[in-house]
């Protein structure tokens, strides 16, 4: 089954021993354009391509399971590879479905990154610690004062996102295991695991 117009095609040539990576976005801008970075910075090592579809996150799971499952018959078919890894990328935000969001990926074998209470939690990160529960308003305000933008990541801001990726990692684990040792769900405010899709797009330390 071929794309429908505008969506992104993978292309085989292309492909070699890359990894390839289909990965729809919540976000219009915010997102895509940090992602875009990551990839410009490996494309040698990963193909990464963001779909142009773009809402809350059971659709966007539904959206890509449904593309993940055409894929793959097209390519039974011998009308091109499916991608390696199907991701999607959203925030708990105030969504209802969160459950029923990552219940559906689970089962469709969607990988997720998850950042809660939004992104902006994630890019706090590359700066400063942060074990308290977060209000997304109050994560985005911090995250625009720290970058000096907005929703629109400027150069300077993702030179910055890159840069200072290794510390937002290593801060994102202590709070799963802090989340682990205090008996919280996995997940929980604050959080993120946009490291573990930035790990499949980059070499390994």
């Amino acid at each position: 089954m071929s794309p429908a117009r505008g969506e992104p095609r993978r292309r085989a040539s292309a492909a070699g021993k890359r990894r390839s990576l289909l990965v729809f976005t919540e976000g219009l801008r915010t997102e895509p354009g940090y992602l875009r970075q990551w990839h410009r910075l490996h494309r040698e090592r990963a193909i990464v391509a963001i779909d142009p579809f773009h809402g809350p996150p059971l659709r966007l799971v539904e959206r890509a399971a449904a593309r993940k499952a055409a894929d793959l018959r097209g390519a039974r078919r011998g009308h091109g590879a499916a991608y390696g890894e199907y991701w999607c990328v959203f925030d708990v935000d105030q969504h209802p479905n969160i459950v029923r969001a990552l219940q559906l990926a689970e089962a469709r074998e969607i990988n997720i990154a998850l950042s809660n209470p939004c992104i902006e939690l994630w890019f706090v990160l590359h700066f400063q610690d942060q074990h308290a529960s977060v209000h997304r308003a109050a994560a985005q305000r911090t995250s625009a004062d720290l970058l000096g933008c907005g929703k629109a990541l400027t150069p300077a801001a993702l030179d910055q996102l890159v840069a200072g990726y290794g510390d937002a990692r290593q801060r994102a684990r202590h709070l799963d295991k802090k989340h682990e040792l205090d008996g919280s769900p996995a997940r929980s405010n604050p959080a993120s695991d946009v490291w573990r899709l930035i790990d499949r797009i980059r070499p390994s330390a």
